[in-house]
């Protein structure tokens, strides 16, 4: 019989598993905390119209840096 002793994927993993989800959920919610302020301040389409500029400008920056895709 082989003795394979597999510990699993330790403490380690885990906790920077832990680490990446707070880290996104902090993230998500600072988005929806900027996007319903937007939405009281502009209305709904509004809101979405910047949303959509701000992320039209990280794709453009993003391909600039990237030329080559």
């Amino acid at each position: 019989m082989s003795s394979d002793s597999d510990d699993g994927l330790g403490f380690g993993f885990y906790a920077k598993l832990a680490g990446l989800i707070l880290v996104i959920g902090i993230g998500v919610f600072i988005a929806f905390v900027i996007f319903s302020r937007a939405i009281v301040a502009w209305g709904f389409l509004g809101a979405f119209l910047a949303i959509a500029l701000v992320l039209l400008a990280f794709g453009w920056l993003y391909d600039r840096r990237h030329p080559n895709g």
